[in-house]
């Protein structure tokens, strides 16, 4: 039975320090909040033309860290890095994350052509 518990006691502890590790699940500190309907954490974006203040939607919420690519996304969008920590997020060219031409440090806007944009990038502080 002994044997049991350990080995159940490093299974768990395995799994919480990968999880830890990840970086894909980030939990909010306390007091950070919404913004204009972007939680805490996630770098969004709204549609085409639309102002976050009348329409508190975004249309695209990323959380984890890493690159992901945009698709039907053009003209012109609000983007907020509403990540925490000191974390920024990049704006690139390709597909992949690669030929980043702009960085948004944490709680930064941007107002940007989002048709030559093919990824963004959510980078770990």
């Amino acid at each position: 039975m002994r044997k049991m518990f350990s080995a159940a006691a490093a299974f768990a502890t395995a799994a919480t320090a990968v999880v830890a590790m990840s970086g894909a699940a980030q939990a909010a500190p306390a007091g950070n909040s919404t913004v204009y309907g972007c939680l805490s954490g996630n770098v969004c974006i709204w549609a085409e033309n639309v102002n976050p203040v009348d329409n508190p939607h975004p249309t695209v919420q990323y959380t984890a860290y890493g690159y992901h690519n945009l698709s039907n996304q053009f003209g012109n969008h609000w983007i907020l890095n509403n990540q925490y920590g000191g974390a920024s997020a990049s704006l690139c060219y390709n597909y992949g994350g690669t030929n980043c031409y702009k960085t948004l440090a944490q709680d930064q806007w941007a107002y940007e052509n989002l048709t030559p944009v093919n990824s963004v990038t959510l980078n770990r502080p």
